[in-house]
């Protein structure tokens, strides 16, 4: 975010992008905390809640983040979020965050956003820190869940 001005943008899932989505990966550390977008597109055509979108800087595909409005507790998650390992720690993470964030606020309904960060992803933890989620104390599995109530 510079000046106002967003370097990120946030495109649909086409076949024209697919398989530039499919083949963006994370580090080897990282690895365990991230479902794969092959599995999350396919995930979003039996749930159509479930909006995948890539992450874009300019022209060139950086990550994928996927949120809904989830059926069983009709609360916004964030499901997937990543940044390719070739991208990180360059503000897209940041940038893209705060822009799914923003369309989810454009839903005046609902006043809180959940998200599922594995315990030992300080990376992604810390990210969605510096936006105001807070741990609540549910856990899934390996992830503990995190909300921002706004």
């Amino acid at each position: 975010f510079y000046g106002g001005i967003f370097m990120i943008t946030l495109k649909e899932i086409t076949k024209d992008n697919f398989w530039d989505c499919i083949e963006l990966t994370v580090s080897k550390d990282q690895e365990d905390f991230v479902t794969s977008n092959a599995i999350s597109i396919a995930q979003s055509k039996v749930q159509p809640e479930c909006i995948p979108l890539a992450i874009y800087h300019h022209d060139i595909m950086v990550g994928f983040v996927m949120y809904c409005l989830d059926v069983d507790d009709n609360e916004y998650w964030i499901y997937r979020f990543m940044i390719d390992e070739k991208y990180q720690n360059m503000g897209y993470g940041t940038q893209a965050l705060e822009q799914v964030i923003e369309r989810i606020k454009e839903d005046k309904t609902h006043h809180n956003i959940f998200v599922g960060a594995h315990r030992d992803g300080e990376v992604a933890i810390n990210l969605y820190k510096n936006f105001g989620f807070e741990f609540n104390g549910q856990i899934f599995g390996h992830e503990h869940v995190m909300v921002l109530t706004y």
